[in-house]
């Protein structure tokens, strides 16, 4: 970054790791002895895809992901026209859920269309409140996000889930940019 960019309060995006995605599991052992949630077995991958021959050649990957894993992954479109390619699992077979979605992540960016990844979302409960833990693609980061009803959400829940697992994964320390994902599948 040159002293242009610091003048004009410009800054580098921070490299995505997707590798980051493989500690969720010991995040989740943290989250369920500290905070009584537990996976639901739910999680996704969110991309937009663009206008035009983008468009058509990232659908044309996507429909071949989903051809071959013999029905791991269903996909769906959100009201706002983002891709959500969803995988179930075995609630306690979290492991599994985060390296297929690790591998849907990796083939992505491996075709070309890292810039359409926006969120992968895993999905937690308590019994009573559903929970999501969310990680930025651009931003390499992760935060919670906690939905009670149409377009409200518990903060107070959100910033408690951070304080217990912030020590296991790299949280997003601008809250502006906790986004909400109403409607997103598992929530």
């Amino acid at each position: 970054m040159g002293l242009l960019d610091i003048l004009l309060g410009r800054s580098k995006a921070v490299p995505p790791n997707l590798d980051q995605l493989f500690s969720l599991p010991s995040a989740a052992i943290t989250l369920e002895t500290a905070a009584d949630y537990r996976p639901t077995g739910s999680g996704s991958v969110c991309f937009k895809a663009a206008e035009g021959g983008g468009f058509s050649t990232l659908r044309d990957e996507v429909d071949k992901l989903l051809a071959l894993d013999n029905g791991k992954f269903t996909s769906t479109t959100d009201s706002y026209g983002f891709t959500w390619l969803v995988r179930e699992t075995a609630p306690d077979d979290l492991e599994t859920l985060v390296t297929d979605l690790h591998a849907v992540n990796t083939s992505l960016v491996d075709a070309g269309f890292g810039t359409a990844l926006l969120c992968t979302l895993v999905t937690f409960t308590n019994g009573s409140q559903t929970m999501g833990l969310v990680y930025l693609y651009k931003r390499g980061s992760w935060y919670p996000f906690v939905p009670v009803g149409t377009d409200r959400r518990d903060n107070a829940a959100e910033l408690q889930i951070k304080s217990v697992v912030g020590a296991d994964l790299r949280f997003e320390p601008d809250l502006s940019r906790w986004f909400p994902i109403y409607g997103a599948p598992g929530l």
